[in-house]
């Protein structure tokens, strides 16, 4: 049915649908219908494409400035360094918020697309990711049972988290919890253990489960399988090569610490690459990234790296059973177009190079091209590529020995083959535990194999690459720490500084602030405005100096407020009316003694997150001593000052 149309009253003559005609207001609808007509042929007479490319223009302004503020937001924490200075009891602000969740997976995304390209995981930001929700659904929790907030619960719940990022990342439950009690605390509370591991074995159960539900897998696997024979997986000689690969691994590590923690120091001071890090990130990040784009460019210098295969892809085809060198000894493998599916141990192999000039290549230029990616500010992880790198050193051994030994080596009368796999599997474990200073990398190894068989020689391996890396070296996560200079306990057990003769009254600080309970009210507000302090310590009374309590500056201050009044009218009030009145005071429930020395000082600040602790000698307090004191004592025993 057509629409009818009239004609409007007093109008040209111009037919209008009946439904215009007798809608609400059509006078002053036409009027601004009149309006909008006429702005519209005054703002387009110059053309309507250069409004559209105004549009476009504050469009891309505003998308730019959202990928700088988000990758601001970011990189200021982004990773393993930063939550372990959390789980010390540091606060760092904004970095579990959760409105940075969205910001970290999108850059973890562009990371991860890159692949072998930079050579990058994401172990780290995962387990940024699972603590952000960890302590999000903690806040949840407290608010829906009503409870009050408790550090206690928070901290259990971040514990839980990081484990889950872990184990969730490797489908591997065990390793992900005992990784996490290694690398994230010096000490760890068996509370914390099994709600952990039940969190972590509930996240590995689903991260397999949903490889089976897609059709990746028939069956809930390993992550990465391997056939290694179970009988005789290696000969009783082969102890002391693993345990040689241990110590190659343990020196190598050294190397790559040192040289990581000087060049991202070097990053930090250099006024050129600090101002370009401080104003342009995403330049820096786009020229390291061409810089090492072009390097593994497959039809150049790429060739020679396997740079064709995906990071996965180098793990699974390392831990082959076959001797490469062996298989090339007599016959050259084609180097094919494309990537062989049936055949990727083909990628390490070109015909202008043999197996160890490939390995031996990779080592050298994936170790400096790691240090210079670790530099570029975007959620990356570490541990993977580190992994990488040591499967690629014991398979360079195992190759050697397999070339040494192509019979195998002879133990009671049996002659079993060299298989460079293993030397893989032991190699990443060590490598990675080296730089990491964990253990718990060798069960890493067995869990995303799937196979045990290869327990003893790895352990091994992985004991004598710790053994050299922690009395050489500190760990990438707190070289990571020193050299961002995140708020830090520096490690005193097992040096020989002895922090056991230095004691508390060495070190403390003499100058402190207390309120006495009798001390009039102008005498509060005037150490209040001379000081700047968090807290103060409550004494009985000025004479005493006995140690009652600590009071909070800003529920000092808010408590004076309301006593404004009462002074202005003149009556003489002292504090301990205020506190009377609801000031809350806090119990001291800890205290340091002279006598204490600064190895147990430390050890207290470490076991219970303290940031500060007053000293005490028969209850009169004498001193503070803080995370300041304290590695101001330990910087002076680990470098004394040159004699005069």
């Amino acid at each position: 049915m057509e629409e009818l149309v009239g004609l409007c009253e007093g109008s040209s003559g111009n037919p209008v649908a009946l439904r215009e005609l007798w809608g609400p207001c059509p006078r002053l609808r036409r009027g601004i219908r009149g309006g909008l007509e006429w702005l519209k042929q005054k703002l387009f007479r110059v053309g309507e494409d250069w409004y559209f490319l105004m549009t476009l223009g504050v469009l891309m302004a505003l998308i730019s400035y959202a990928m700088n503020f988000a990758l601001g937001r970011v990189v200021r924490g982004s990773g393993i360094p930063e939550l372990k200075t959390i789980l010390s009891g540091v606060v760092l602000e904004n970095y579990l918020d959760i409105k940075n969740f969205g910001a970290k997976v999108v850059g973890l995304s562009c990371t991860l697309a890159t692949d072998s390209t930079l050579f990058l995981g994401k172990v780290g930001p995962f387990v940024h990711l699972s603590v952000m929700i960890a302590a999000y659904l903690g806040r949840v929790r407290t608010k829906t049972i009503g409870e009050a907030e408790n550090k206690s619960k928070q901290n259990e719940m971040l514990v839980a988290g990081a484990a889950v990022g872990v184990a969730t990342v490797f489908a591997a439950p065990f390793s992900g919890i005992l990784f996490c009690i290694e690398v994230m605390s010096s000490h760890f509370s068996v509370w914390d253990y099994w709600r952990g591991f039940f969190a972590a074995t509930c996240g590995a159960f689903m991260f397999r489960l949903l490889a089976v539900f897609n059709s990746e897998q028939e069956t809930i696997t390993s992550l990465y399988k391997t056939s290694f024979p179970v009988d005789v997986p290696f000969d009783l000689p082969e102890i002391f090569f693993f345990v040689l690969l241990g110590a190659i691994c343990g020196v190598a590590s050294c190397a790559y610490l040192y040289c990581q923690r000087t060049f991202l120091a070097f990053t930090k001071t250099n006024k050129l690459i600090s101002k370009l890090m401080a104003t342009s990130k995403p330049l820096y990040a786009a020229l390291a990234t061409t810089v090492l784009a072009s390097i593994t460019y497959p039809p150049g210098v790429g060739r020679f790296m396997a740079s064709r295969l995906s990071m996965r892809e180098h793990l699974d085809t390392l831990f082959d059973n076959h001797s490469w060198a062996l298989l090339t000894r007599n016959s050259s493998p084609p180097w094919p177009a494309e990537p062989d599916p049936q055949h990727l141990w083909w990628e390490w192999y070109h015909p202008r190079f043999t197996i160890f000039g490939t390995l031996a290549f990779f080592l050298v230029m994936k170790f400096w091209m790691l240090i210079l990616a670790t530099t570029i500010p975007m959620p990356a992880g570490y541990f993977l590529p580190i992994f990488i790198i040591g499967a690629a050193i014991g398979r360079l051994l195992g190759e050697a020995l397999s070339v040494a030994f192509p019979e195998g080596i002879v133990a009671g009368g049996v002659i079993n083959p060299i298989m460079p796999g293993g030397y893989a599997l032991a190699g990443a474990a060590a490598f990675s535990g080296a730089v990491t200073h964990s253990i718990s990398t060798a069960l890493l190894a067995f869990e995303l194999t799937g196979q045990i068989v290869h327990a003893l020689p790895v352990l091994m391996a992985v004991l004598a690459a710790n053994a050299i890396a922690q009395s050489c070296q500190p760990s990438f996560y707190d070289g990571t720490i020193m050299v961002k200079k995140l708020p830090y306990l520096p490690w005193i057990r097992g040096r020989p500084i002895n922090s056991h003769r230095v004691i508390v009254e060495h070190f403390m600080r003499r100058a402190i602030s207390t309120l006495a309970r009798d001390a009039a009210l102008e005498q509060v507000v005037k150490v209040l405005t001379s000081t700047d302090e968090a807290e103060y310590p409550l004494v009985e009374s000025t004479e005493s100096q006995l140690l009652v309590g600590i009071v909070k500056r800003a529920q000092l201050v808010q408590a004076l407020q309301a006593e404004a009044p009462a002074r202005a009218s003149g009556q003489q009030r002292c504090l301990q009316d205020i506190l009377a009145g609801g000031c809350p005071m806090e119990p001291v429930t800890l205290t340091l003694s002279p006598e204490t020395s600064l190895h147990q000082a430390h050890n207290l600040f470490e076991l219970l997150n303290l940031q500060s602790l007053y000293v005490t000698s028969k209850g009169r307090a004498v001193g503070y001593v803080s995370w300041v004191e304290l590695k101001k004592a330990i910087s002076a025993l680990t470098n004394p000052p040159a004699a005069k």
